[in-house]
C-alpha cells in the first residue's frame, strides 16, 4: 500500500485595522478545501486586538467582516477555534452566532 499525494490550492486573507498607523486589530480567513465537498470551509486563525484596544469593539467587527466574506466566497461553514480559558472571545463567538462544536487536537513541531 503506498501513499498518494496531490496538492491542493488554497488561500488565505488577512483583515487588519489600524489607528494612527498602528495595526491595532488583525485577523486571517483561510479558505479550505477537499474531495468531500464542492465548496471550501473558512478557517479564522490569528485573531489579535491590542491589549490598549480592547472592549472597543474592534474584534467584534473583525469577526462580523470574516464572516460577511466568508459567505460572499461560498463557505459551506466558518470554524473558528480558541484555546481553553479564553472566556471572552468564548462568548464573543457565540454572540455572533458560533456554537462550541468541540475539541481539536493539535501538535506543536516548533517551541
Amino acid at each position: 500500500m503506498n501513499i498518494q499525494s496531490q496538492e491542493i490550492q488554497s488561500k488565505a486573507i488577512k483583515y487588519t485595522i489600524e489607528e494612527e498607523g498602528n495595526i491595532v486589530g488583525r485577523i486571517s480567513l483561510f479558505f479550505i478545501v477537499n474531495d468531500l465537498h464542492d465548496e471550501p470551509y473558512g478557517l479564522i486563525e490569528d485573531v489579535f486586538v491590542d491589549d490598549t484596544q480592547r472592549g472597543k469593539g474592534i474584534g467584534t467587527k473583525l469577526i462580523q467582516h470574516v464572516i460577511d466574506e466568508a459567505k460572499k466566497h461560498g463557505c459551506r461553514k466558518l470554524i473558528a477555534q480558541s484555546r481553553y480559558g479564553k472566556n471572552g472571545i468564548h462568548l464573543l463567538y457565540e454572540r455572533l452566532g458560533f456554537t462550541d462544536h468541540g475539541k481539536n487536537f493539535r501538535m506543536d513541531f516548533l517551541q
